[in-house]
């Protein structure tokens, strides 16, 4: 056990976790003014996001998706992907796993970087490998989510890739099963069958990407399917086995390949694999925080709107990102940190929190996402069956997405549109398009949804001729029919 340090080290605000939602907590926390901040990471300055999850994923991603449209395309010849430049594209993006840039970064924000394990051991404080920190205004818990592995015999020693792995690959296997029908398990099949390997997707339920409209999923489901990869849905792994299979601690050595034994209604099949890549979930990644010490239980960290996490004296406590459980999405928790920094800010220099910026309402039913699969899934706000579950009165409006952009865009551009009108209102609930870059399309729909704007308003957002939002006019029209 290590002996803590008798004298704390003091700092106005400390982040216990230096991803995107702690570096951006910590900064509006002490922006222009005189306060101090540490943020206590254990692993590399940017988290997850920046080094196994969002940016390694895209850059493996992209590649993908500008083949497909070059090969969409009159007059252009495309003949494949190098996957070893697209690796080193991947590498350059997580520069190498070196974090001398975003240290850089936190120090000329004047961020003090403290390498270690954080946890609390009581009000305000914070124990750093035997280190205690003292804070006199705020602690900010950041420390987002790990992955799950589902206890299917045989499965953890058969030593599976977790995203983590899976993102940071250096050889592409030439068959992965994949276990999980959400949105990693989706975007790795759309990579890893760009990048040559034979992809089995083994689903649980009967849908991929189920809290979405269903449409979205059964689209991405073809697609990924036209490909060649194999979608086995209502189907469960339930057993695995690899034959001397172990883990030296400097890279795992794997005796043999890995048999998947799944059960669905066709009954039980076994699928033979060189990886397998587990993508069944997250848990809060709490384990030796110290929650204890402050009289919260292990698990997801419960706030109120201005971030200040419930059930604990003194508003000194607050909680950003993934571990909230709010909307498990970067650009998500990057919107509830710069919150929560500036509620921190005002509540350090006693002024009112009256300014609708002090609140978080965004994660309340508006929350934007993009899939970035092959077509992509965009989407903000509420499905239909969400807004119906809600108690809204709604209806809803959808077409094929087919205008001269979309034509232009791509020989076989092929697209699907959905608002959820509040008939209450008169304004948008939610959208959702899927196609081809269909992300590009995601801004106008989350101001529409956010600002409320009527959608009579809407009929004087004229689009530009031609681009491929052009199908707004073309749902607002079929809606005026």
């Amino acid at each position: 056990m290590t002996a803590m340090s008798s004298t704390p080290t003091e700092y106005d605000v400390i982040v216990i976790g230096g991803g995107p939602a702690g570096e951006n907590a910590a900064d509006y926390a002490i922006a222009g003014s005189d306060r101090t901040a540490a943020i206590v990471e254990r692993e590399l300055v940017g988290g997850e996001c920046s080094y196994w999850a969002c940016i390694p994923s895209k850059a493996l991603l992209r590649p993908g998706h500008v083949l497909g449209a070059a090969r969409a395309m009159d007059g252009i010849s495309a003949t494949g992907l190098d996957v070893e430049a697209v690796l080193r594209r991947r590498d350059s993006f997580v520069s190498d796993h070196d974090d001398t840039s975003q240290v850089k970064w936190a120090g000329d924000h004047r961020i003090e970087v403290v390498r270690g394990t954080g946890k609390l051991v009581g009000e305000r404080l914070v124990e750093v490998d035997g280190r205690v920190l003292r804070a006199r205004h705020a602690v900010v818990l950041a420390t987002g989510t790990t992955a799950s592995v589902p206890d299917v015999p045989g499965l953890r020693d058969a030593l599976p890739w977790i995203s983590r792995d899976a993102t940071n690959l250096h050889e592409v296997p030439g068959r992965v099963v994949i276990i999980g029908g959400g949105v990693v398990a989706c975007e790795a099949a759309t990579w890893l069958n760009a990048l040559g390997a034979q992809v089995s997707m083994v689903v649980r339920g009967g849908a991929v990407l189920a809290s979405a409209e269903p449409f979205a999923g059964e689209r991405v489901v073809a697609a990924l399917t036209e490909r060649g990869v194999r979608v086995l849905l209502d189907t469960s792994p339930t057993s695995v086995h690899r034959p001397d299979a172990k883990d030296t601690g400097e890279g795992r050595i794997h005796g043999g390949p890995v048999t998947v034994r799944v059960h669905g209604a066709q009954g039980d099949t076994e699928l033979e694999a060189d990886e397998i890549i587990v993508a069944a979930g997250r848990a809060p990644a709490t384990g030796g925080l110290g929650l204890d010490s402050v009289g919260l239980k292990e698990g997801y960290v419960p706030v109120d709107d201005r971030l200040t996490v419930r059930d604990v004296d003194g508003d000194w406590l607050y909680c950003v990102g993934d571990l909230n459980h709010r909307a498990a999405l970067t650009h998500m928790g990057k919107y509830q940190a710069r919150v929560c920094g500036d509620v921190i800010a005002a509540r350090a220099e006693g002024r009112p929190l009256d300014d609708p910026r002090f609140t978080a309402s965004a994660d309340h039913g508006q929350v934007p996402q993009v899939v970035y699969t092959a077509p992509e899934v965009a989407s903000v706000g509420l499905t239909e069956a969400a807004a119906r579950d809600a108690g809204h009165a709604v209806e809803t409006v959808e077409l094929d997405i087919s205008v001269a952009g979309s034509a232009l865009a791509r020989n076989d551009f092929a697209g699907h549109a959905k608002l959820v009108i509040d008939t209450a209102t008169d304004t948008l609930l939610g959208a959702t398009f899927v196609g081809p870059e269909a992300g590009e399309q995601l801004h106008a729909a989350t101001i529409a949804v956010v600002g409320k704007v009527p959608l009579a308003t809407l009929w004087h957002a004229v689009p530009a001729f031609p681009a491929v939002s052009e199908f707004w006019l073309r749902l607002l029209e079929t809606r005026r029919a």
